[in-house]
């Protein structure tokens, strides 16, 4: 099985916290819709003839995207790749996107899942990071979405915040608790250089959390979404029970997928390639019948890593039969080896020939990770 991600890089402004590759160039939409469209056919081969289970429009903004745009694209992945084989078919989207008229049109599309970036429901925070919703709008739009019939949403929060709290924090976790949603995403804020927000940072307009505190708020986020059903699968993703999300559940299990439109990535689980970042310049290069990419051939020692590095993250952790079978017997052991100290101290434990961070280890996952990693000598 396999997955495919439409990169669609349309935004009507940006967020200020961003580093994702967006333009608000919405002038060349249909320019990039033929050339989305011509590279769906054109890599019909990456993926091997797998069955496409997954499919994920990200961005930038999906819900920029007019109806008639969808049924091209989806036309399009109907006669390349076929969709009987998919489960789960994803939208991301913008809570003032999703007017009454615009979701009623994506129930007549093959869409079954909704992924909604509310990020706070604190009014003055998302003025600041420019974001185009307010809280009103974010929760009538998820009422929305639930009256149209969509049985599968999914909503973002970040939290550590500019002026983070806990009682907003933990306001933030009641609303989204109150939503019933099936799934929720939360994601610590980091500041990447180059954005808005990191200049804001830079020029001391605004302060950075403090490392007790984002503890404290990850300890919140965990506590407050388990008592309200939840199952926690992935570091930073939260469902009810088996309401994961697939797409990005296949990512963190090595499964290929080919990735469209610029900047996205593909991985056939040995090699990775990445188009260019440049709406403009991934237009032209698809129009003069070329493709402007990057390839990295995966080293078996970075197979190794990357495994460890996504798995670990997971409730599922890493399968020990799974890694020696694929990695072979000393990088098996170089992972036995270095998980032994977190087996004693209790951040590691071990069941079932899986391994697996406990609570205690989920709050040092980066070191344990970092650590269980094999370097070249």
């Amino acid at each position: 099985m396999a997955g495919i991600y439409i990169h669609i890089p349309f935004c009507k402004t940006r967020c200020v916290y961003c580093d994702f590759y967006s333009t608000t160039r919405g002038d060349l939409k249909r320019r990039y819709i033929d050339a989305l469209c011509e590279e769906l056919i054109r890599r019909r081969d990456y993926l091997q003839g797998e069955p496409v289970r997954t499919i994920y429009f990200g961005g930038g903004t999906p819900s920029q995207l007019e109806e008639e745009d969808f049924r091209r694209i989806f036309d399009t992945l109907s006669g390349t790749y076929g969709l009987d084989a998919c489960e789960e078919i994803t939208l991301e989207a913008n809570p003032d996107d999703l007017t009454e008229d615009y979701v009623s049109m994506l129930r007549l599309l093959p869409f079954n899942r909704l992924s909604m970036g509310i990020q706070t429901f604190d009014d003055a925070t998302l003025r600041l990071l420019n974001r185009r919703h307010n809280a009103r709008q974010a929760i009538e739009a998820v009422g929305r979405c639930r009256r149209q019939g969509f049985r599968n949403i999914s909503i973002d929060l970040i939290y550590g915040l500019p002026g983070e709290t806990d009682q907003r924090w933990e306001s933030d976790l009641r609303q989204a608790v109150s939503l019933d949603v099936e799934h929720i995403s939360a994601y610590h804020l980091t500041y990447e250089e180059g954005t808005p927000l990191y200049r804001m940072l830079q020029a001391h307009r605004i302060e950075e959390v403090d490392e007790d505190s984002s503890v404290r708020f990850f300890a919140t986020l965990m506590d407050t979404l388990s008592a309200a059903g939840y199952e926690h699968y992935e570091i930073s993703n939260f469902c009810k029970p088996g309401l994961y999300s697939r797409h990005n559940t296949s990512y963190w299990q090595g499964i290929a997928y080919l990735g469209c439109g610029p900047s996205a990535h593909s991985f056939d689980t040995h090699s990775r390639e990445w188009n260019v970042p440049s709406l403009e310049k991934y237009i032209s290069a698809i129009e003069k019948q070329s493709r402007l990419y990057e390839k990295e051939e995966l080293s078996l020692t970075t197979r190794y890593n990357e495994y460890v590095m996504t798995a670990l993250r997971t409730r599922h952790g890493i399968d020990l039969t799974t890694l020696t079978t694929r990695f072979g017997r000393k990088l098996s052991e170089h992972c036995a080896t270095t998980a032994a100290p977190y087996l004693k101290n209790g951040k590691l434990n071990q069941e079932e020939h899986h391994l697996r961070l406990t609570r205690e280890g989920i709050f040092v996952s980066d070191g344990i990770i970092s650590d269980l990693m094999y370097v070249e000598e």
